[in-house]
């Protein structure tokens, strides 16, 4: 398949104002009392994520051959609790970055205590607008109870945050790879694994469908975080709007530091070959799936 970088990068942009025209109908307005929460909460959300989760949810809805607009809830709800885990990763007792994408932190600008309550806001408040989907006509309301369910799981302690844990304890020790493989498959790749899921499932995928899109969530999601720490290692601090170096200096094992570059470089192209042929059943509705592999091998952010 030819891949035209910039051609992908407007396609992506254009997604991702998508996305965001629909996050500001179901975040509550900036000026809500008390104001500070929510507009912290904005700031939060709309601080220029690529929105890769949501637009996956969306991704996903078009694999089962269904309505996209009724997983947008589901999308906005994904975005709503990744955006929660990077106020909390960013926050002094975790990470203690002072920069997210070229701004100052949640916590530097709002303050500690009002950046914990603002994560605490954006996922509770992101199971909120997942019920908004029971109003959309063809929803079936066992499909979303079962989104609602994978969701939690996906960010909890089987999930999300029990990669993070992992992730905590293992700052300053050198782990195996397959401590490191672990720590991200539930750090990284659940909420990949769920997005994708969660809008085949909402549109009602046969089994066959979801494995194959199983497939290419978890090998995306390995790939996405190998070429995340090549990028703190060789990246371009200008255009990661974060200093390079943070994982060395907050003694975290990476798969460069684990394996070498070139390994690492070798083991993410394999992910991406593995998520293409996940995907030879479906037709040219998964061809931005398979360019957003791809992308993943040459993004510079």
């Amino acid at each position: 398949m030819d891949f035209d970088f910039t051609e992908f990068k407007q396609e992506l942009e254009k997604r991702k104002q998508h996305i965001d025209s629909c996050l500001k109908l179901y975040l509550t307005r900036e000026d809500a009392h008390p104001p500070i929460i929510h507009e912290a909460m904005h700031y939060a959300v709309f601080n220029g994520g690529k929105r890769l989760r949501p637009i996956m949810v969306l991704e996903g809805a078009r694999l089962a051959g269904g309505n996209q607009a009724n997983a947008v809830p589901i999308a906005c709800a994904l975005e709503m609790i990744h955006s929660y885990s990077l106020v909390h990763d960013d926050l002094p007792a975790m990470d203690n970055d002072e920069l997210r994408r070229g701004k100052p932190t949640c916590h530097i600008v709002f303050g500690e205590a009002n950046a914990i309550l603002v994560g605490d806001a954006l996922l509770t408040g992101a199971f909120a607008v997942m019920t908004e989907a029971a109003e959309l006509p063809g929803v079936k309301l066992g499909n979303l109870i079962r989104v609602i369910r994978e969701t939690a799981e996906s960010a909890g302690s089987q999930g999300m945050v029990g990669g993070q844990v992992i992730d905590l304890e293992s700052e300053g020790k050198n782990i195996d790879y397959d401590t490191l493989k672990t720590l991200h498959s539930l750090k990284t790749g659940k909420l990949f694994q769920v997005a994708l899921r969660s809008g085949a499932l909402i549109c009602d995928i046969n089994q066959e469908g979801l494995a194959a899109v199983d497939e290419y969530a978890r090998n995306f999601g390995l790939a996405f975080q190998i070429t995340d720490d090549i990028l703190d290692i060789s990246g371009n601090q200008e255009l990661l709007g974060k200093p390079t170096g943070s994982d060395a200096k907050n003694g975290k094992t990476t798969y460069p530091g684990l394996l070498g570059l070139d390994k690492s470089r070798e083991m993410a192209s394999s992910c991406v070959e593995a998520c293409i042929r996940s995907l030879q059943n479906f037709g040219s509705d998964a061809d931005f799936l398979r360019q957003l592999a791809y992308f993943t091998l040459v993004r510079k952010n």
